[in-house]
């Protein structure tokens, strides 16, 4: 859990330093895809595969085949 908070927050300065213009001086949360990228890695690492949503999957729960698959308010 706390190699995923770590890569999160790592992964959340790379964002803010590559695309600052992009960001106000404010409070943001983790950009949904971004965290599942980390989510995505971290399965790996443990050895773990993810399988890619068919297009019918991802037409029927409404997403894109690539994600992201939840909201960016939803949490886990």
């Amino acid at each position: 859990m706390m190699s995923n908070s770590f890569s999160n927050q790592v992964i959340a300065q790379i964002e803010l330093w590559t695309k600052h213009d992009e960001y106000d001086n404010e409070v943001y949360r983790l950009p949904k895809h971004l965290d599942e990228k980390v989510a995505r890695i971290h399965v790996e690492a443990l050895g773990g595969h993810l399988t890619k949503l068919t297009k019918e999957q991802a037409e029927y729960i409404g997403v894109d085949v690539d994600g992201p698959y939840k909201a960016d308010h939803y949490r886990y």
